[in-house]
């Protein structure tokens, strides 16, 4: 993909952004010894998920790491059905919002738990957006607006999963020209590796053979208590951002960057989620709470700390790394308790935390974001890393 536009987003690092880095990197040596390195103790399984309404089977991998971290991923929309980490004390917890089969999946599509996110993740304004001089016309699914794709975006789509030797799980579909409304026939690729330093690896990579617009994410829902284990509201969350993409009523960034300081918006430091989010602000108003993008600083195009995230009670955390420009933070402020997940337990309102590493909602219509566009002969790749560890390394080092 071009990359002019990410560069000019790219600044010197500021105070807070130094206390962030300082503040996790200790964190990043205890936590990890060899970060993004799969090892040969990792194991896939296969195993049925039953079969989506159309009759098509689909299929559950279990990946485990040698130190019994487990994720469970299916081919029908690339989702991570569970995924268990150890807390402070090694017992092991599924830590994200789901169901128990590929029907849920279907009868309750609309929260995208754990999903693979495409053609486009988040929104695209009034459903349309013009590339060399042709305007195409998207599926609404969202007021008036297309929101993760259209109503059968990547996410309701079975997916060709290949197993590869080093234990990881390879995902493919070609998205057909005009699917949704965008232009040209799509390939996409995602691998997902757990490795031995406890990391969740997914790399995503894109082919086309028409000019189009891309923007791949995963969409998992997190509770480091334990998904169902009530609301994320006491977890301690940090944001590597300075600036925050502010949104009109119908979620559409403005094209504004805004600087977070002042705000509610302003992780720089670790914050919990529910210290601020029922403030008088307009822009958590317009959110019901977070549901916003946060413009990351970034040097450089690699691998880079986007958010921090430590749930005290279990001592569980999350690091996110990612080679993305933007994260959507999103605390599930439309669950209300009538979606019964894994194990018929039920989702209320902010029972889990969303960390969306993505390029910006609108980008197709906002010519100052980074670009979007894939071409032909060009491919589209970027990397995101959830890295889990346990407090009692990561505390010290942001108190």
């Amino acid at each position: 993909m071009q990359r002019s536009r990410y560069h000019s987003l790219s600044r010197v690092a500021s105070p807070r952004q130094y206390a962030y880095n300082s503040g996790v990197r200790l964190a990043t040596v205890l936590l990890l010894a060899n970060a993004i390195v799969m090892s040969a103790a990792t194991t896939l399984k296969k195993s049925d998920f039953g079969k989506t309404r159309e009759g098509t089977p689909v299929a559950l991998y279990t990946l485990t790491n040698k130190n019994g971290v487990e994720a469970r991923i299916t081919n029908y929309g690339g989702i991570v059905v569970s995924l268990k980490t150890p807390d402070r004390s090694g017992k092991l917890a599924d830590i994200v919002l789901g169901f128990d089969s590929v029907e849920g999946y279907q009868a309750n599509p609309g929260p995208f738990f754990g999903a693979l996110i495409g053609r486009y993740a988040n929104r695209i304004g009034h459903a349309r957006f013009s590339l060399n001089g042709v305007e195409y016309k998207l599926d609404k699914n969202d007021g008036d607006n297309t929101l993760h794709g259209g109503a059968r975006g990547f996410d309701k789509r079975v997916w060709t999963a290949r197993e590869l030797t080093d234990g990881g799980l390879e995902l493919t579909y070609l998205s057909k020209d005009g699917e949704e409304g965008f232009p040209g026939n799509l390939t996409a690729t995602v691998v997902y590796r757990l490795t031995d330093a406890n990391e969740l690896r997914i790399d995503y990579s894109a082919t086309t053979d028409k000019a189009t617009v891309v923007n791949l994410t995963n969409h998992s829902y997190f509770n480091l208590k334990g998904a169902g284990s009530g609301d994320i509201l006491g977890h301690e969350v940090m944001l590597n951002a300075d600036r925050f993409t502010p949104v009109d009523a119908g979620l559409i960034p403005t094209g504004e960057l805004r600087a977070v300081a002042g705000t509610p918006f302003d992780f720089r430091q670790p914050m919990t989620v529910g210290s601020r989010i029922e403030q008088s602000d307009e822009q958590l108003k317009l959110g019901h709470g977070y549901d916003h993008n946060w413009v990351l600083n970034r040097n450089g195009d690699g691998l880079s700390r986007a958010a921090l995230v430590i749930e005290p009670a279990s001592g569980r955390t999350l690091e996110v790394l990612t080679t993305q420009p933007g994260l959507q933070f999103y605390t599930a402020n439309f669950l209300d308790g009538t979606i019964k997940g894994k194990g018929g337990l039920a989702y209320g309102r902010r029972s889990a935390l969303c960390l969306e590493t993505q390029h910006f909602p609108d980008s197709p219509n906002k010519p100052t974001f980074p670009t979007v566009v894939l071409k032909p002969g060009e491919k589209y790749q970027s990397t995101t890393v959830f890295r889990f560890g346990k407090s009692s390394a990561v505390l010290r080092t942001v108190q």
